[in-house]
């Protein structure tokens, strides 16, 4: 993606530059508002529920959903996404309906409180070593994203380069004004980066000849079916070129990838946990959902487009730009360009502060570092600056977009969706069985990876042998893959060895932020809350 040559590219600079400015002032006026870690990590659990909902959908709407997704939709299709944002999507409102109530109840910091109240310190440990792993991966994944496109705007400036540079200004704002800086930036932001691809998507639309166009497409560069989201097993794509019980199984782990994988992820509970209410938090998850598999479809459907108007597109990496530049109007251009690094930058903040949190709220207690308020807050600010810090160094030597960004959550999906999901549910899970679901899926994982790779699972081809020898490409594919066997072991470690160890390590009850025992009932766990309760004004006793 080189746009050196493009004529207007000194207007996408200053549009930029302008969306850079607004952000660290919004940081240095959310700073002033800042006086406990509440304010800074939940931002006083006052949102209403277009900040919610919003928020969220600009956070999960990152690089790799609007260029990643566009790429990689041009070449395989629909089947292709099925990550994100199907994936995403689904998480979304699997996480209202089943989660977000409960712990916006216990009036929760971090996802990690859960882990400490409901197991104790071992799985306090374990699981916020796996929160700090998969932002530390998710920030270097946008960090890529980033340099593309300074390098883009200017070839002469190394990727490395433009990844520091926007690293910089990111950790800087989000240092200031934490969670109130980043969702009132994701809430103006959401609009500019929505607005931007459907404009793209009804220019590209245009182009194709309108919506008979569109569905007259027959093929991508490797699927005959673009718009199916079911493997082609009798036919010559099978799931991303995986056949039988293979594709099947990679075909389920791409569900389960995001979808489950994304469940227990302190961005998104940090900001439902946000929410002014229950019914807040319900309903501003669900509002997230729709909006981000209405704008989210948009990417894809312009890969798709994009491969009929030219395909022969040296650099697939590149098409959603493609499109702008080609199809769209200079000035909409832009602004769209200026939107797509503030989308990148709103994930890359929320990645920043959700790591932090769980050091401050999680880890310094757990290892005897008591801190007042003030030092809270102050030390949370300096793990934003490490988390950004260790994301470039990782951005650095792994530079993948899509695929960089989905396997951050393979190894929550293996590790830590189980024990999260039975530890809510089901009363008999203990601490014995959250580690051995834990440590068991990981290894597991890994093992059934090495198979992927070298032998084939299922009756399959190795993914060696399906990507004729490209390891990178091996790699990712068996990620996935493994990721099937190792999740229902996980789920299975975490039944058997919690009720062996029944009286040994008796089971602890759910309990909120100040250690009550909390109800959670099946009558009253599901987020059906009515949404009249999530629009209503609250008093300002109510907030708490």
């Amino acid at each position: 993606m080189d746009l050196s040559g493009y004529s207007y590219v000194w207007l996408i600079v200053a549009f930029i530059v302008g969306f850079f400015a607004v952000r660290m002032a919004v940081g240095y006026w959310a700073s002033k508002k800042v006086s406990d870690a509440a304010d800074y990590i939940v931002a006083g659990r006052r949102l209403p529920i277009y900040m919610v909902g919003a928020s969220v959908m600009a956070t999960w709407f990152a690089a790799e959903t609007l260029m990643g997704a566009s790429s990689t939709a041009y070449q395989y299709g629909f089947q292709g996404v099925i990550f994100d944002p199907f994936g995403a999507s689904a998480c979304l409102f699997l996480s209202g309906f089943l989660f977000t109530r409960v712990m916006r109840r216990a009036r929760y910091l971090t996802v990690v409180d859960f882990f400490e109240r409901r197991y104790g310190k071992t799985m306090t440990v374990l699981a916020s070593i796996l929160q700090l792993m998969t932002y530390f991966v998710w920030t270097g994944a946008q960090m890529v994203a980033a340099g593309t496109i300074v390098n883009a705007l200017f070839p002469s400036v190394p990727i490395e380069v433009g990844m520091v540079l926007v690293a910089l200004w990111v950790t800087g704002y989000t240092m200031l004004g934490g969670m109130l800086a980043d969702t009132l930036l994701d809430f103006i932001q959401m609009f500019f980066t929505a607005g931007g691809i459907l404009i793209i998507f009804l220019f590209t639309l245009k182009q194709v000849g309108g919506w008979d166009g569109l569905t007259g497409i027959s093929e991508t560069l490797y699927n005959p079916k673009p718009f199916t989201l079911l493997p082609d097993m009798r036919g010559d794509a099978g799931y991303l070129g995986y056949f039988g019980g293979m594709g099947w199984m990679y075909w389920v782990a791409a569900w389960m990838a995001i979808g489950f994988g994304s469940v227990p992820t302190q961005d998104l509970f940090q900001r439902s946990m946000s929410g002014r209410n229950e019914a807040t938090a319900v309903w501003g998850t669900y509002m997230a959902g729709v909006l981000y598999l209405f704008f989210g479809i948009m990417s894809p459907l312009i890969g798709i487009m994009m491969f009929k108007l030219n395909p022969a597109l040296e650099n697939p990496d590149g098409v959603l730009v493609a499109a702008a530049i080609q199809y769209v109007p200079p000035v909409l251009t832009a602004i769209f360009m200026a939107a797509l690094a503030s989308a990148l930058m709103s994930t890359s903040d929320s990645s920043l502060l959700a790591g932090a949190s769980v050091v401050t709220q999680n880890l310094f207690p757990l290892f005897g570092k008591k801190l007042d308020e003030k030092e809270e807050v102050k030390w949370t600010r300096i793990m934003v600056g490490i988390n950004g810090t260790i994301g470039v160094i990782i951005a650095v030597t792994a530079a993948v977009i899509y695929e960089l960004g989905v396997v951050a959550w393979s190894l929550l999906l293996v590790g830590l969706f189980a024990p999260f999901a039975l530890g809510m549910y089901w009363k008999k899970t203990n601490q014995w069985g959250a580690v051995a679901g834990y440590v068991g899926g990981f290894l597991a994982w890994v093992i059934f990876l090495i198979i992927a790779m070298n032998s084939g699972l299922a009756g399959g081809d190795p993914t060696v042998v399906v990507c004729e020898g490209d390891m990178d490409c091996a790699f990712w594919d068996a990620v996935y893959i493994g990721s099937f066997p190792a999740f229902f072991i996980s789920l299975g470690l975490v039944i058997l060895v919690s009720l062996f160890t029944q009286k040994v390590d008796p089971p602890k009850p759910i309990t909120d932020i100040d250690g009550n025992p909390m109800d959670i009932s099946l009558k009253n766990i599901f987020g059906i809350n009515p949404i009249k309760d999530a629009l209503r004004k609250m008093r300002p006793e109510e907030y708490d």
